[in-house]
């Protein structure tokens, strides 16, 4: 009867594949901060104040060497499935989770990198699920390097930084380029080159419809001074909208043109109590244009950080941060290979309010820019052999890597340049 009833299974699915990527790398990278101090301070009046006794202590580079995974595309294994439902409908399933090969600790435990089933049909289709974020799409479509390995643009690694240290990316933007719990929507393949997608990420968080009950954030018992009971306070449950996530994306594709525009909006924190929510806002344009020798990509994107306050405070709360940046790529066939080049840039504006009772200077704002380029030579249409050398310039403060290490900032040293290669292979199946 067992047997029975998994041939029944198996005759009702259409198709189930195994795929996956295995990617290996020997990958350098290093990153350099200096000491910019020449012994002049200012004072709250903007005059200069002078020490003559200061010694400059010149640069400090952290550097490491290692077998990475994933420099060319990421490593992965999965599974998906399609059974035909009759009258033009599917249903479909895809399992894929991340893999480090390079020491074998993160298998199939996880399903993280996307967890999906669906129903589709001439209507489009319906996903849900953990996915890909409409507004992450072009940063890795019209990137000549598919935003991996040391080559990625500057606009995915800020994009995925956190600049506080904190959890998530810029932002503490917990959805940057998948979100969980997300319910999606595709148009069909057949509209004249057209396409698109929206998407909606539930934060599954308690709501309290007095929401004077909503737990206070801490780590201990307390007094709860809107219900007058002693309780064990929740960090998680006092944010009752951190998670969520929206979006959509919309492009055409015909021929050697592909363009599109992409929107996403992430609630990064919240609290109840204070009256705060933050949110992280991304819109980004992205093109590429095959000629046949060369092929172009191009992206521009604007992402905003911003506190919504149910009260703002009178000294004005604190000021949004805008990370605005730029992206220009090129691929060149060459026989059975394929160089890859491109130039991205990076801006952060955070805004800075000079104070009525301080005259010294403001602080520049922190921007980086990155050149990258790379080969690939493919042995089959399954496997090849890759390199890619970049390098990140920082100014002002921002301390942006092409991997690896993070930049000594203690003692006074600030981020300047990052650099990096890998060496690797890449096997499909």
């Amino acid at each position: 009867m067992a047997a029975l009833a998994v041939a029944g299974v198996a005759s009702a699915q259409s198709s189930v594949t195994l795929f996956g990527v295995v990617d290996a790398s020997i990958s350098s990278y290093s990153s350099t901060s200096r000491d910019l101090n020449n012994g002049v301070t200012y004072d709250k009046l903007g005059l200069p104040v002078y020490n003559p006794f200061y010694v400059n202590r010149g640069s400090v580079k952290v550097s490491r060497r290692e077998l990475a995974n994933s420099a060319y595309n990421s490593s992965r294994l999965g599974f998906r499935g399609t059974e035909d439902l009759g009258g033009g409908l599917a249903a479909s399933f895809w399992l894929e989770a991340p893999i480090t090969n390079d020491d074998g600790a993160t298998g199939v435990s996880t399903f993280a990198r996307r967890s999906t089933v669906s129903l589709s049909g001439g209507f489009g289709e319906v996903r849900l699920g953990r996915d890909y974020t409409p507004s992450f799409w072009n940063d890795t479509v019209f990137d000549p390097f598919g935003a991996n390995g040391v080559g990625t643009n500057l606009i995915s690694t800020a994009g995925g930084f956190n600049t506080t240290g904190g959890s998530g990316g810029f932002g503490g933007n917990p959805n940057y380029a998948r979100a969980s719990n997300t319910i999606g929507y595709f148009l069909p393949p057949n509209l004249g080159g057209f396409y698109g997608q929206v998407q909606y990420g539930f934060h599954e968080r308690n709501k309290y419809d007095n929401g004077n009950f909503t737990p206070k954030a801490g780590t201990a018992f307390v007094l709860n001074p809107k219900t007058g009971v002693v309780e064990k306070t929740d960090v998680a449950a006092a944010k009752s909208r951190t998670g969520r996530y929206i979006g959509g994306r919309f492009g055409y594709a015909n021929g050697p043109l592909d363009v599109a525009l992409a929107y996403g909006s992430s609630t990064s924190g919240d609290d109840f109590y204070a009256g705060t929510t933050d949110s992280v806002r991304t819109l980004n344009l992205g093109a590429s244009y095959d000629f046949g020798p060369v092929k172009l990509f191009g992206e521009v994107s604007r992402v905003k950080s911003k506190v919504d306050y149910e009260v703002t405070p009178f000294a004005g709360g604190t000021a949004d941060t805008d990370l605005t940046g730029y992206l220009l790529g090129v691929t060149v066939p060459v026989g059975a290979g394929l160089i890859r080049a491109s130039y991205s840039s990076v801006k952060y504006d955070l805004n800075a309010v000079q104070s009525p009772f301080s005259y010294a200077p403001v602080a520049a704002d922190p921007k980086a820019n990155k050149l990258a380029i790379g080969y690939v030579h493919n042995l089959s249409k399954r496997t090849a052999l890759y390199a890619t050398v970049a390098r990140v310039s920082n100014k002002n403060g921002a301390a942006l890597t092409v991997a690896g290490p993070a930049f000594v900032t203690t003692g006074g040293f600030t981020p300047k340049n990052s650099t990096g290669y890998d060496f690797g292979i890449r096997h499909t199946f």
